[in-house]
């Protein structure tokens, strides 16, 4: 037990749900015999152990209960069932703004959260130094926290976890809110901890940064525990659960048996967007759509530096002579990021008749940084020196790049470094 620094046994948080606020007054008062709430399982049962000096990540779809674990593991909630046994001093950056006071300002919270921890004045004077050096955001130390952005706010409160010399570092996604630089300063923190033989539990959708910083990686799903193992491992499983149909349970041993997607139905096994555009003359329609990685795997999450497809079917309800069909990239914000069409590559795509359906492939190297992108697939063409949309489909799906080197700006140039002395 004196190597492991935390262990969770049989954990299990339930939350009651009603229909109204009535029935949970009526039901704390005893007046219903009947029951008039449901329970919903946050976590179901969930049993892991941690080494001292490990590097865990946790991850999983948006409530399979992540966050839930830490808080529990911190001591922020209760386990309904369970116990968690921890041995080390645990510093926790998890909800953004968690343990600040807003109207304190940055110096004065540092104080605050210090003693809470544990520490005296005159052991948080001799580390105030550092930790304003780490946060790097001058005079605004000096200002009530309030007026911060989500950036400075990050700054300050990560610069306080890692440096009030815990043995148990855990933080929830706040990462992904400072910029690029202050991300890339917290990871070299991540791997100093490491070599000092710390122990860090984090939270993150950077798949990149589970597989590179991760020595095991930990998969929830709907409150259940998948799976744990090796990072790039769980990271495959976890491509598979995005694509599995969101209201079915989730077989562990169907996803590892499971090495290819049935491709007769592409967007059967994509995140579809359920509010995409689509438009044109009705002259042809996009009937099939979808992204596959270089295993062969449909998914929305790639690889990068890994070759993928971008697939889509169009069936022809009339004669059309040399039709274009293309696809465009853009990242969240609505940018045009990258796109081609068979008319750039100079395909001949020749004739089509009424009924035809075409298959089309675009294959390419992922070269574009970690991160969410947007999908739009089109099937256009000219008649009579006049443009037209047979079928466009704006942002018909997403996808994830998961990548373990970011360099700056949209896509990677692959940059190889010589220095000579």
């Amino acid at each position: 037990m004196d190597e492991i620094a935390i262990s969770v046994n049989e954990v299990s948080k339930v939350y009651k749900l009603y229909n109204k606020p009535s029935d949970r007054l009526k039901e704390s008062l005893g007046l219903t015999k009947k029951q008039v709430s449901t329970d919903h399982y946050a976590l179901n049962n969930i049993s892991f152990k941690i080494n001292k000096g490990e590097t865990v990540g946790i991850i999983g779809t948006n409530g399979s209960g992540k966050s839930t674990i830490l808080k529990i593991i911190t001591g922020v909630l209760n386990p309904t069932k369970g116990d968690v046994k921890i041995q080390g001093r645990i510093s926790a950056l998890l909800e953004l703004g968690a343990g600040f006071n807003p109207e304190y300002s940055g110096v004065e919270n540092v104080y605050l959260n210090g003693t809470m921890i544990g520490f005296s004045k005159e052991e948080i004077d001799s580390k105030l130094d550092a930790i304003l050096e780490f946060a790097d955001i001058g005079e605004y130390v000096y200002q009530p926290v309030k007026t911060y952005s989500s950036g400075m706010f990050v700054r300050l409160a990560f610069a306080v976890a890692i440096n009030i010399d815990p043995e148990i570092l855990i933080v929830d996604e706040a990462l992904s809110v400072g910029d690029v630089f202050f991300q890339a300063k917290c990871y070299n923190k991540f791997e100093e901890f490491k070599k000092l033989g710390k122990t860090i539990l984090f939270v993150s959708h950077d798949l990149g940064s589970i597989t590179k910083y991760c020595d095991r990686a930990i998969l929830l799903n709907k409150g259940t525990m998948l799976a744990e193992g090796e990072p790039k491992e769980i990271v495959d499983l976890y491509k598979k659960v995005l694509v599995s149909d969101p209201g079915s349970d989730i077989d562990t041993e169907t996803l590892v048996n499971d090495k290819k997607n049935d491709t007769t139905d592409y967007k059967s096994n994509m995140n579809v967007n359920s509010q995409l555009q689509d438009y044109g003359d009705g002259s042809a329609h996009i009937i099939d759509y979808g992204i596959i990685d270089s295993d062969g795997t449909v998914t929305n999450t790639l690889l990068k530096n890994r070759d993928f497809s971008i697939v889509m079917k169009v069936r022809f309800d009339r004669k059309i002579n040399n039709p274009i069909f293309a696809f465009t990239i853009r990242d969240i914000k609505g940018t045009d990021i990258t796109g081609t069409n068979t008319m750039y590559e100079k395909i001949d795509t020749k004739t089509v008749n009424n009924g035809d359906v075409i298959e089309v492939r675009f294959t390419q190297k992922m070269i574009l940084q970690g991160g969410e992108y947007l999908i739009s697939l089109g099937c256009t063409g000219y008649e009579e020196g006049e443009f037209k949309v047979y079928n466009r489909l704006y942002d018909v799906f997403n996808i994830t790049v998961i990548a373990d080197k970011t360099t700056a700006g949209f896509f990677d140039m692959d940059s190889k470094v010589i220095i000579k002395r």
